[in-house]
This record gives structure tokens, C-alpha cells and sequence, in this order.
């Protein structure tokens, strides 16, 4: 099977493509007057990952992004008292500021082979409906034939519909 050529790829954007920017995270929450270095929230990030993957494992409903950026908010230095307010905000702009948008070295690099050598490919993620504008803002949007977007399209991984959706733009069996 691993001989066969690639009939078509997707890529999710939130860590495979890009990870959180914890930079622009800590420019965030200065806007609302909450101090957090960007190299301390760095160090929480693989806190918050496991608080999120607890909560799959738990079964939680929903989407657990709250749960790891709590996590890491706290793990980060943020006060207690403000941890709630700033999750709940970071939340309500997360569709107008994506805080997913530091690449991942030599991921994209890794979509152009692929479309050079003729390979369909494709984004896919569970996103809040503005992951077009996303891609677009990086300047991607020519390299992928179809961003599949739960947020616009009501359905999200790990669902069949979202990969169905997918694969049909993509041309693939």
C-alpha cells in the first residue's frame, strides 16, 4: 500500500500546519491589561495540550478549547481572578484574531512538494468559520483545492461528513 502514489492529502491547520502564536497570545491578553510573557506561556503549552486531551479521554462535550487555554493561561502566570474573563474573551475573538498562526518549520514546504508533484491537497479542521480567511491572510490559498472548515460547514471531525466533504473537492475514491 505504501507504494502507491498519493491519490490526494489534507492537512489540518492547528498543529500540523500552524501552532499557537504564543507571542500574539500574550499581545492579546495585554490588551486587557493582563501580563503574561510570551516565553512563559511557551512553557505551558504542553500543559494545556494535556488538560485538552483529558478532557477528550473524559469525554467531554464540545470542544475543550477552553479547558487548555485555561490551562495554560494558569500554567502561563496568568492571575487566578483574571483567568475566566480572559478565556471567555480570547474565545468571543478567536473568529476575528486566530491565535493558531505561527507555522510549523517545513510543514508548507511539505504541501509544495506535494502539489508540485501533482498532489491534490487540502485543509481540514474544526475551526470557527473564518479559516479561508486565514489561509488567504498567509498567502496559501492557491497551493490547497478545497479548506474544509467545520465552523462553516456544521460538521467537524472527527465526523465522516467533514472527510467526505473533503475528499469529494479533492477528487478522491
Amino acid at each position: 500500500m505504501r507504494d502507491a502514489p498519493a491519490t490526494a492529502v489534507s492537512f489540518d491547520f492547528g498543529q500540523t500546519l500552524v501552532e499557537l502564536d504564543t507571542g500574539l497570545l500574550s499581545a492579546r491578553l495585554a490588551e486587557r491589561g493582563i501580563s503574561a510573557a510570551a516565553e512563559q506561556l511557551d512553557g505551558a503549552v504542553d500543559e494545556g495540550w494535556r488538560a485538552y486531551n483529558e478532557a477528550i479521554q473524559r469525554g467531554h462535550g464540545g470542544h475543550p478549547w477552553k479547558i487548555m487555554m485555561r490551562r495554560l493561561l494558569e500554567a502561563g502566570g496568568v492571575p487566578a481572578g483574571a483567568l475566566d474573563a480572559a478565556v471567555d474573551w480570547l474565545w468571543t475573538e478567536q473568529p476575528r484574531k486566530n491565535l493558531w498562526r505561527r507555522p510549523i518549520a517545513g510543514m508548507i514546504d511539505v504541501a509544495v512538494e506535494l502539489e508540485q508533484a501533482g498532489v491534490p491537497i487540502a485543509v481540514l479542521s474544526n475551526s470557527e468559520g473564518r479559516l479561508d480567511e486565514l489561509v488567504r491572510e498567509f498567502g496559501w490559498s492557491a497551493r490547497f483545492v478545497a479548506v474544509a472548515d467545520s465552523g462553516r460547514l456544521g460538521f467537524e471531525k472527527p465526523g465522516r461528513e467533514i472527510f467526505a466533504w473533503t475528499a469529494e473537492r479533492l477528487g478522491a475514491p
